[in-house]
């Protein structure tokens, strides 16, 4: 059965990609591609949420990006906090409440603060939510949720998916209408996979340094020409 699409999607994730591919096309340390996906970050989240989204998330850092040299982790490291502190006056100016999605583990408590301190800072924004996916992988999240079920002595048929829903990162947080991702790459990488079930995939070409305020309009009018299946 083939719904009508509403005209804005309710929430769209963004998976991140081809950060360090558009800093060696550029000639440059990967860092400085890290530095120009932030920037663009903000914008992409400045443009989603005015164009009516209510929630956007992005894949910023995953759990297997520990796998990357120790100098590349702290630099990424050093943006994430960047975000979470000298950026929470842009949220608030935006009317954008922040919230982080992912696990505490391994994480030091200098972020952990920070994190927590930007939630609280952002809490009372109204305009939408930037849910940024840090130190995440959805496979993690639903074993986390699982224990957690576990961990309260539900018997095994209480278990819905209704439950396992109100146990993942975040609750509150809906299913993904629309998952966009750049830099030509064709999958979900763990991103929001119990979120996931029925989303709409985009793929763009661009690596993620690249987008603009532009390719948001262009991605709600793609939005609009899709009709949405749910498997009936």
């Amino acid at each position: 059965m083939a719904d009508a699409t509403p005209t804005t999607p309710k929430h769209v994730g963004y998976i991140v990609d081809g950060n360090r591919r558009w800093a060696k096309t550029h000639g440059l340390p990967a860092y400085e591609g890290h530095l120009a996906g932030y920037n663009a970050l903000k914008d992409v989240a400045i443009a989603t949420i005015e164009s009516g989204v209510t929630y956007m998330s992005a894949y910023v850092f995953s759990t297997e990006n520990w796998q990357r040299s120790a100098d590349e982790v702290k630099k990424l490291l050093g943006l994430v906090l960047r975000l979470l502190t000298s950026d929470i006056p842009m949220f608030n100016e935006y009317n954008i409440r922040l919230k982080v999605l992912g696990s505490r583990e391994g994480i030091s408590p200098k972020i952990i603060k920070a994190i927590e301190k930007a939630e609280a800072a952002t809490a009372g924004n109204t305009a939408g939510e930037f849910a940024l996916c840090f130190n995440y992988g959805g496979q993690l999240e639903i074993t986390e949720a699982v224990k957690k079920i576990v961990q309260s002595g539900v018997s095994a048929d209480e278990v819905t998916q209704q439950l396992i829903a109100d146990n993942i990162y975040a609750p509150e947080i809906p299913p993904i209408d629309l998952i966009v991702r750049t830099s030509g790459e064709q999958r979900l990488s763990n991103f929001m996979l119990w979120r996931s079930a029925y989303s709409e995939l985009l793929f763009l070409d661009k690596p993620w340094p690249d987008m603009t305020k532009d390719d948001v309009t262009a991605i709600m009018e793609e939005y609009t020409r899709r009709q949405r299946r749910f498997g009936g």
